[in-house]
């Protein structure tokens, strides 16, 4: 069953505003993207010389052209997959043809990504995510990471995934068409409430070989600032994780509700866990201003465990869970991802 967003009024209300948007910003920057790349070697020519900061403005703003006109091709792609799919009645077509055109889009945005930044990416165990069905629980540090779980997994060992995407991801008109033709929810940022669980635990429903379930146990992009924030709350609701929060040092403490949901005993998967490095210190656009992300290494590592290794009562699950998270905030101290 795909992903089902709000009603189907609420949909078309939101892309009457979201699809404009996207084109107006598409035609504006290519009519200006002269002017913007000058301006953009005059800033870096200026930051090289005066403090030995790398090329990058032009950098992001021929990324950012690059993202822009990859929206603006997939979304009458998409709209002549719905005309092919019988007006969207043949929900298996609008489905497959979704997983392509996704797992094109997200290869092509992260070799531009690599290609424009000059990133090298080395990968441990990602053998470890085939068969399914699985569980996957990503570190989620930079909006760069966003596309690794489609590049590695999806595309590097056929395991199609169902995500859970936060719901500010549908002011992206080409994600909000393509998810919500497919197996995946769109969260609020609070996220806990009854029905926002048991969609996420629906997604985990008929898993087979061929299939997973992507979630971001921390909820949101890790800064310092968002640490603090969710270890102060921890320490007022649940003063005995908030002790455990305290000790990361590059990860958010895991949220109670969609990640222990999916790790429940009736959902049949194994779980694995991803760690990575290397795209720390840029969770905003603005943030790869800086130059950080140039030349730079992505190691990825992942880890399996059994769904019979996973406590089958709620706190053993989240003492479990904030296990594994210990876990991956000590691959990162060791791999470089210092603060």
């Amino acid at each position: 069953m795909a992903s089902s967003d709000g009603s189907r009024a609420a949909k078309v209300k939101r892309r009457l505003k979201t699809i404009p948007i996207m084109y107006l910003l598409w035609l504006a920057m290519t009519l200006t993207l002269p002017l913007l790349f000058l301006i953009g070697l005059l800033v870096d020519a200026f930051r090289f010389a005066f403090r030995r900061v790398p090329f990058v403005a032009v950098r992001v703003i021929a990324f950012g052209w690059v993202y822009l006109t990859f929206e603006a091709f997939l979304v009458p792609v998409l709209f002549g997959c719905w005309l092919v799919a019988g007006f969207g009645r043949s929900h298996r077509m609008l489905d497959s043809s979704s997983y392509v055109l996704q797992a094109w889009w997200a290869g092509a945005l992260f070799w531009t990504f690599r290609t424009l930044f000059g990133v090298a990416l080395d990968v441990e165990g990602d053998e470890v995510v085939v068969p399914g069905p699985i569980i996957l629980m990503l570190r989620h540090a930079s909006i760069a990471d966003v596309l690794l779980a489609n590049v590695v997994v999806t595309r590097g060992r056929g395991i199609k995934l169902n995500y859970v995407f936060k719901r500010e991801l549908l002011l992206d008109p080409a994600i909000d068409i393509a998810a919500n033709r497919m197996d995946n929810h769109f969260v609020a940022r609070s996220g806990g409430s009854t029905s926002e669980i048991a969609a996420i635990r629906a997604l985990s429903a008929d898993l087979d070989e061929h299939h997973g379930v992507l979630i971001y146990p921390e909820g949101t992009r890790f800064t310092s600032q968002k640490r603090q924030r969710a270890v102060a709350h921890l320490q007022k609701t649940r003063p005995d994780l908030g002790r455990r929060a305290m000790l990361f040092r590059h990860v958010l403490p895991p949220r109670l509700g969609g990640p222990i949901t999916l790790l429940d005993p009736l959902t049949p998967a194994d779980v694995v866990i991803v760690s990575h490095v290397g795209l720390d210190g840029v969770a905003e656009v603005k943030d790869f201003l800086g130059g950080a992300m140039v030349g730079t290494t992505l190691r990825v590592s992942f880890e399996r465990f059994a769904c019979d290794d996973v406590p089958d009562n709620t706190e053993g699950r989240i003492a479990w869970l904030f296990d594994r998270w210990t876990e991956v905030d000590n691959w990162i101290h060791e791999a470089g991802g210092h603060s």
